[in-house]
């Protein structure tokens, strides 16, 4: 079965800018690519992303671009650096941007173009604040209308204080840090896989007319 994985990398470096962001993301490509999944990656600093909640924020805007390969993959990863104990800002602002699926239930059952589209997390850095990042996006993920397979993670931050990143580091030699990256792969494709064959029947606007009766 074959799958498409778009990887959104919210380095704050512009290409061609060496990133060990993206370094981590070429490493996870290669194992979506043995199980017969092709990846793209978006590096967003790289595109005119505006601020805003919405799927379009107007003119010069380039989210609805990204937007559209988001809703044509089948996977999707957000791969960030950590910066001040924390996901990037660029990383935020993608989860913000996101918002605005919510508010494009389709016609049929209320569904959002999310539902049935597994999602996971890549965080490197060398400074705490891994699982706070992972914790943030994987629930944002999961508001948004993404599924979240078991150990939808995997990062790498060296040891505690300044010090060397995922690159000079060697970060793809960490085996705590491949191992995580192998089950999050693995387990993503083998959510999508299922939720092709067998995708949601949840009837999000019967749910919502239930919910105001129960409020009242």
């Amino acid at each position: 079965m074959k799958l498409k994985a778009v990887i959104l990398n919210c380095t704050l470096k512009k290409s061609p800018e060496t990133s060990n962001t993206q370094a981590f993301i070429e490493h996870a490509e290669k194992e979506f690519n043995k199980l017969d999944v092709t990846t793209e990656t978006i590096r967003v600093v790289d595109h005119n992303v505006a601020y805003g909640v919405s799927s379009d924020e107007g003119e010069n805007d380039d989210w609805p671009d990204i937007l559209k390969k988001i809703k044509a993959a089948d996977l999707v990863v957000l791969a960030t650096p950590i910066w001040r104990g924390d996901r990037s800002s660029v990383a935020k602002l993608v989860g913000e941007r996101l918002d605005g699926i919510m508010t494009e239930g389709n016609d049929k059952n209320g569904q959002f173009p999310t539902y049935n589209k597994v999602a996971g997390v890549l965080v490197d850095g060398n400074e705490d604040g891994a699982k706070k990042a992972i914790s943030s996006i994987l629930f944002d993920f999961s508001e948004q209308g993404f599924s979240i397979p078991v150990n939808a993670f995997s990062y790498y931050v060296g040891e505690a204080g300044p010090g060397p990143s995922y690159i000079k580091a060697k970060g793809d030699k960490h085996e705590f840090t491949n191992n995580c990256m192998l089950l999050m792969v693995h387990n993503m494709v083998h959510l999508a896989k299922v939720l092709k064959g067998n995708p949601y029947a949840t009837h999000v606007k019967q749910l919502e007319e239930q919910a105001k009766k129960m409020s009242k």
